[in-house]
């Protein structure tokens, strides 16, 4: 299971990460309504998926928890690239892996460059070319 915190809804901002749907998104928009004197703050979440640019949006109480996941960011140094997967090795823990190379770094991520990866609830992403 990935890493995970909760945190209450009215706390998201734009640019936090939450989980919608088993998915880690980055979020674009809350939009608090506080009604009458007795009612609860509402909140209507709107955010884009880290993989796969999907469009979320929820609405749920403000006093209602969410899943925030735990990003890891580590660096790593390519070994080989075939097609759109990279072969990568971890600078901290020597481990190598394959990894999918984003379609916006395709031209950046060469052999022996040095990159940035995230791990995301057990997914690797590559995010930059250093």
């Amino acid at each position: 299971m990935a890493e995970v915190k909760q945190t209450h809804a009215v706390n998201l901002k734009k640019g936090s990460y939450c989980i919608i749907d088993d998915k880690a998104c980055i979020v674009r928009s809350n939009q608090v309504s506080r009604p009458g004197k007795h009612g609860h703050a509402k909140c209507r979440i709107e955010a884009i998926t880290i993989i796969g640019d999907q469009k979320k949006i929820i609405a749920i109480p403000g006093h209602d928890n969410i899943p925030v996941p735990i990003i890891a960011k580590k660096n790593a140094q390519v070994l080989s690239v075939s097609n759109d997967t990279a072969s990568i090795m971890d600078m901290e823990s020597y481990e190598t892996f394959d990894i999918k190379i984003p379609k916006e770094l395709k031209n950046e991520v060469k052999e022996g460059k040095e990159i940035q990866y995230w791990i995301v609830m057990n997914d690797k992403i590559i995010k930059a070319v250093k």
